[in-house]
């Protein structure tokens, strides 16, 4: 239930619509990229994103608490596989068992296509944002690389990653259903910071004695 308060400061007309964090106009789904990625992260398909996130956890988990390393979890990942695959073939010519079908096993490649286009799609906005047209973007990119990469350097990159997934997984739907709130508090918080500034610029900061300002000569 949206949180609402009596304030006049908080009073809109009500043919204004309210804004959104960030100032955004399209729906989240639509900023994440509108397919498949936004639905796992969304959880509109509530089954593959839980299995997507507990795939997740028992590969951080396997990694950081078991210490397997990657070599050795591929190669006995690879073994368990080919010994259910040959139990299954062998049994099939004794028990009423259909033989296993090749393409279980194999990838599609829509799945590819689709991985491509997304690494496309981010390669081009990296180009972008690279490029200088928006500078805004360009530094607050670099601000934040810069922070993450400080933050790095008090966790182990398998740690930083899965803290980074649990956060892609839960802030953008936690959002989505809770975004009026989060909205209006976003909204207040920054009226509240305007008028702290504005207090402490009437009674600090312009009461500090400042020189006189020369006039530049003009040539």
């Amino acid at each position: 239930m949206p949180i609402y308060s009596s304030d006049s400061d908080d009073a809109r007309p009500s043919s204004a619509p309210p804004k959104k964090l960030f100032g955004r106009e399209k729906p989240l789904h639509a900023i994440l990229g509108g397919g498949k990625a936004a639905e796992v992260v969304l959880w509109r398909n509530k089954n593959l994103s839980a299995a997507i996130l507990i795939g997740a956890t028992v590969l951080w988990s396997l990694f950081e608490v078991g210490e397997y390393n990657f070599v050795t979890l591929l190669c006995h990942v690879s073994i368990i596989m080919m010994l259910v695959l040959f139990v299954w073939s062998m049994g099939a010519g004794f028990v009423d068992w259909s033989p296993p079908d090749p393409r279980a096993i194999t990838i599609p490649e829509s799945i590819f296509r689709w991985l491509f286009a997304e690494m496309n799609r981010i390669l081009l906005k990296f180009y972008h944002v690279s490029s200088g047209k928006d500078l805004r973007t360009f530094l607050m990119a670099i601000t934040f690389l810069w922070i993450l990469s400080g933050i790095g350097n008090y966790f182990s990159s398998i740690n930083l990653l899965y803290i980074g997934f649990l956060g892609l997984m839960s802030v953008p739907a936690l959002y989505e259903r809770y975004q009026s709130d989060v909205d209006y508090l976003a909204r207040k918080g920054n009226k509240d910071m305007k008028k702290l500034y504005k207090k402490i610029d009437t009674n600090f900061l312009n009461k500090i004695p400042r020189g006189p300002v020369k006039d530049k000569k003009k040539y």
